[in-house]
């Protein structure tokens, strides 16, 4: 089994809905970090799990939609609490909707809003 990682960092806004958690109900900043980690059992005729150049400009593609913006005016999170863990789904679906190449088996995502705090999201491919 292979495994290929790619990292990101952005930064984006939210405020928590729903319930009472205290300064996080106010608008406030996240400079998050995101790891995309594929894993198949063959590489292609190149050597490669996948094209990591082009891995990256489907992730930063996607990214260019949350960073900089309040994830509660976005139309992903409406009606949704946009915790760390809904925004990792969020984007594990996003990605897993734009991977095309055969031979992936798993995709997780990794979404830290700070050093300690993270969440994780993973599909599998049959």
């Amino acid at each position: 089994m292979f495994s290929l990682a790619l990292r990101r960092s952005f930064s984006a806004s939210h405020f928590l809905i729903g319930g009472d958690w205290g300064a996080e109900n106010l608008p406030h900043s996240h400079d998050y970090r995101l790891e995309v980690e594929l894993e198949g059992d063959r590489l292609d005729r190149h050597g490669f799990l996948v094209d990591l150049v082009e891995l990256g400009r489907m992730v930063d593609a996607t990214l260019e939609t949350y960073r900089g913006q309040s994830l509660n005016q976005l139309t992903a999170f409406h009606d949704l609490n946009p915790s760390l863990e809904h925004f990792c789904r969020i984007l594990c679906s996003s990605f897993d909707q734009s991977l095309k190449q055969p031979g992936i088996r798993s995709l997780t995502v990794r979404l830290w809003e700070d050093e300690s705090a993270w969440a994780s999201c993973r599909t599998t491919k049959t």
